[in-house]
């Protein structure tokens, strides 16, 4: 009987040892990451020494920047947050009435809790523009800023009408006055076209103001009503302006 012969298992194994060659590559390597960090230190160093605005003014930017980038985010948090609680509202809502979600409609007051007066005013636009958007206008577009001539949020209600809106987010004894309204009414209908000129604030009207406002065909949204506008319970902005024409308001804008 032969007995086949047995293979040998052969087991690389692996050499531990001190590689020169990689050592010295490394050491090298870290040489020239030190030689690098050093130089950049010592003209950081000189060019604070020889000019030490510039270290303030590009801490400035920095710090600007960093500020703009958080106040950024911090409005477009609030924005989506406030965007989606009235989109959930008008759901529910459609849902209790078993009513077709457009044009969507608002909750009732329990169910939807805005405090506008915590809100910076850059927020205060973005939450006017949510509601326009929750409302079923499309197009809806924040504008408000330096050199807005009076409009803060434009957008086109279902019906296609052109709506410019001005915010005044005022304390509650800072009533909005007339001087306000003529600001806005001579821009509002010759400037930006609007069908529906809308002024929302979280205060109220002097009486000369509600006064110019009616001469000229201008919405005015105070608190209360803004209140009922978030809820449900009041008419839409752009379903209290006057029964005339663009041309009328234009118009009647000029003349003031």
């Amino acid at each position: 009987m032969t007995v086949p012969p047995q293979r040998t298992r052969l087991v690389k194994r692996r050499r531990y040892g001190f590689d020169l060659r990689s050592t010295a590559l490394f050491f090298v390597f870290l040489a020239v990451v030190l030689i690098v960090l050093g130089l950049a230190a010592r003209v950081a160093a000189d060019t604070v020494e020889q000019r030490p605005a510039w270290v303030f003014v590009l801490g400035a930017i920095g710090v600007a920047g960093c500020l703009s980038l958080r106040r950024r985010m911090r409005v477009a948090g609030v924005a989506r947050r406030a965007a989606a609680a009235l989109d959930e509202a008008a759901r529910e809502a459609a849902e209790e009435l078993e009513a077709p979600p457009v044009p969507r409609r608002r909750a009732a007051a329990a169910e939807v809790v805005v405090d506008y007066d915590a809100l910076t005013p850059e927020e205060f636009e973005e939450a006017i523009a949510a509601l326009c958007e929750r409302d079923g206008c499309s197009g809806v577009e924040v504008v408000g800023g330096a050199g807005d001539l009076g409009a803060d949020v434009l957008a086109a209600t279902p019906d296609g009408r052109r709506v410019v809106i001005q915010c005044k987010q005022y304390g509650e004894t800072h009533r909005v006055g007339s001087q306000d309204l003529q600001r806005f009414g001579g821009t509002c209908f010759t400037v930006h076209e609007a069908d529906v000129a809308v002024l929302v604030s979280t205060s109220d009207f002097t009486a000369p103001a509600l006064e110019y406002a009616e001469q000229c065909g201008i919405v005015c949204v105070d608190g209360e009503t803004l209140e009922a506008w978030t809820n449900g319970t009041g008419p839409l902005p752009w379903d209290m302006a006057p029964g005339v024409g663009a041309a009328g308001w234009e118009t009647a804008g000029a003349e003031f």
